[in-house]
């Protein structure tokens, strides 16, 4: 069967992350369609004839979008898709169904997984033949088998479809079972590495890396909370890295796990791994607050780590124990100067704006940012995600309006609080990044890390730059 991957084109000219819990636009990053890469390399290992076009990361428009589907021939058409740019990335599989018209269509977006009805209702969605909501990894392969072979679609888990007239939603998908058996991403489905980085067009080749999938934890903002966490051995980790380094002379990972040291015994494996084989590839990751300790950030170091996002969210107890963080602001501290300790930056999410949240609780989180003095930070305000335990929670209480998933971007209040109005929230999320950027002490602190090496300092310069530009011409609105 012949299978087109697609990656939409940028909206508004800011490129879109597109990779599950990361669903959104992000005007200084663009990133591989790693998700695709490894659908692309499980549909080839099934015999699939696999093409895909990046236009997100190509930054070609939609016209090019359009001539690229009509010059190519194929049986079914997969594309992703986020909340907020919805109609701009289904004109995908409008251009297709005009190309195409027998070809399936088939869109992927976790965020929206548990309305497949309401997503399929919707009239932009109306040239989207097929929705695979979930466990792409192990759905994607079963569903184009079952295409080929023409059998019953309501046999493939994690899927919607239409069906006469009507949206027929299959049983929830399964995990897929080893991580490890996901062959290598099919990387040569990309012309070049080129156009790929994170943050600043710093220390490339560039790509993103999933070692790990899923989060058991609790808190009641996030679209990934109490799944099943998946991990690929550090000896599958290490092989990946290596394919890179040889083919594609990568310079900088960004490991783009939930939760990378859920595991400290694999990420210790890992690093003596890399040091060992001598990859000499600088690396970020993403974890929570009380799963580093000063022994294991300085491993993580000599391996090449220079860079850890750590998901605070709140410097108000309270307020961490009512999202059901299961950390606490003391642990939040200390992992943050840990790990400036071991000479790695630190970059941190807040949240504004969850339930309970007061004037005082938020000057709390601020306080906190100006105390500790994180190298980066994101200031969100909260985003009632379908599926997550803050929606179910706003809904029953009435306090949701009717869902817009189009509005779903962090930028900018989408409710308010007892205790505060969404202008209020916008407020707050300037006066955080007002107080964090011109902080003397905090430009002084990013400068000793950016004299480090050539590199760092490149990394620094354009992340400056990246600032003023945000604060200065964006307003921080499609930005972090």
């Amino acid at each position: 069967m012949k299978v087109a991957l697609v990656n939409p084109p940028r909206f508004d000219g800011a490129s879109v992350v597109r990779e599950e819990r990361c669903e959104v636009p992000e005007r200084y990053s663009v990133l591989e369609p790693y998700s695709l890469l490894q659908l692309g390399s499980l549909l080839r290992a099934q015999g699939h004839d696999v093409q895909l076009l990046d236009a997100n990361g190509r930054d070609v428009g939609s016209h090019a979008v359009g001539k690229w589907l009509d010059g190519h021939s194929y049986d079914a058409m997969v594309f992703r898709f986020t909340p907020t740019t919805f109609d701009h990335d289904q004109h995908v599989a409008v251009q297709s169904k005009a190309a195409h018209p027998d070809a399936r269509t088939i869109g992927i977006c976790w965020t929206l997984r548990t309305l497949p009805r309401e997503v399929l209702a919707d009239n932009g969605a109306r040239s989207m033949d097929i929705y695979l909501r979930q466990e792409y990894e192990n759905t994607g392969p079963m569903l184009m088998d079952a295409l080929e072979d023409g059998r019953a679609l309501n046999l493939v888990p994690g899927i919607a479809f239409r069906e006469n007239s009507h949206v027929e939603v299959t049983p929830e998908a399964k995990p897929i079972a080893d991580y490890d058996n996901i062959p290598l991403p099919a990387f040569d489905l990309l012309p070049s590495l080129d156009p790929y980085f994170i943050s600043s067009r710093a220390a490339q080749p560039f790509t993103i890396m999933y070692t790990s999938k899923g989060c058991p934890y609790a808190c009641t903002f996030c679209t990934v909370a109490r799944t099943r966490w998946k991990d690929r051995s550090a000896d599958s980790v290490l092989a990946e890295l290596s394919y890179l380094r040889n083919e594609y002379h990568i310079r900088t990972v960004s490991f783009f796990d939930e939760t990378f040291t859920m595991s400290k015994k694999r990420v210790r494996a890992l690093c003596e791994g890399m040091k060992r084989e001598g990859l000499d590839i600088r690396w970020y990751c993403n974890t929570r607050v009380h799963l580093v300790d000063p022994d294991l950030l300085h491993l993580m170091r000599e391996a090449g780590c220079r860079g850890i996002s750590f998901g605070v969210e709140s410097g108000n107890q309270k307020l961490l124990d009512v999202m059901s963080k299961q950390a606490t602001v003391e642990q939040a501290e200390h992992a943050i100067q840990w790990t400036k300790e071991a000479r790695i930056k630190t970059y941190c999410a807040f949240i504004l704006g969850l339930p309970g949240e007061t004037w005082d609780t938020a000057m709390d989180t601020i306080h906190f940012a100006e105390r500790t003095l994180p190298n980066g930070a994101q200031f969100n305000v909260a985003v009632p995600y379908p599926g997550t335990e803050l929606y179910e929670s706003l809904q029953q209480k009435g306090l949701l309006p009717v869902v817009d998933w189009r509005r779903m971007y962090q930028d900018s209040a989408y409710v308010g609080t007892e205790g505060l109005t969404r202008e209020k929230l916008n407020k707050l999320r300037k006066m955080a990044y007002t107080k964090l950027y011109f902080n003397r002490r905090w430009w002084m602190q990013n400068f000793g890390f950016a004299v480090e090496d050539r590199d760092e300092f490149t990394v620094a310069f354009r992340y400056a730059l990246r600032i003023l530009n945000n604060y200065f011409v964006h307003g921080m609105h499609n930005s972090h």
